[in-house]
């Protein structure tokens, strides 16, 4: 078997091992089945990565030699320290600040986008006011 089928093999096997974890979560309980979602999801992600990587001769044989090769990688993963929290971080982070530049360049464009009423609630009257100026200058300039 050259390395390419080895690879193939590999993928197969543990695509039919996930076919299998996936079965067995079926047929639990919802409960049961939130306790393995990370799991799930990250052994999905291990059978799609395995659909392009190429390993060599010697690392495909040897995880084919496993007689549960997509759980052998699994769990190796799982004791890995990632930077999957800093990403996370991270994405709230720039959607707090995307979130905050659009609020602001809302807050200097000249037209107020809330009624009167709303504007005297949250003490923005002068914001409403210099909104409503804008836009009867601009009613009357056309």
């Amino acid at each position: 078997m050259n390395s390419n089928e080895k690879n193939t093999a590999l993928y197969e096997k543990m695509a039919a091992e996930q076919d299998t974890f996936r079965d067995w979560l079926k047929s639990q309980s919802p409960e049961e089945v939130l306790n393995h979602a990370y799991e799930y999801t990250i052994r999905e992600d291990i059978v799609m990565a395995m659909e392009v990587l190429e390993l060599t001769d010697a690392q495909a044989q040897a995880l084919l030699d496993s007689p549960s090769p997509l759980a052998d990688v699994y769990r190796h993963f799982e004791k890995l320290e990632t930077g999957y929290m800093d990403v996370i971080r991270e994405s709230i982070e720039e959607r707090a600040n995307e979130m905050h530049r659009v609020k602001e360049e809302q807050r200097a464009a000249p037209l107020y986008p809330h009624s009167a009423a709303y504007a005297s609630e949250h003490g923005e009257m002068a914001q409403y006011r210099a909104s409503l100026q804008a836009s009867l200058a601009c009613k009357e300039a056309i």
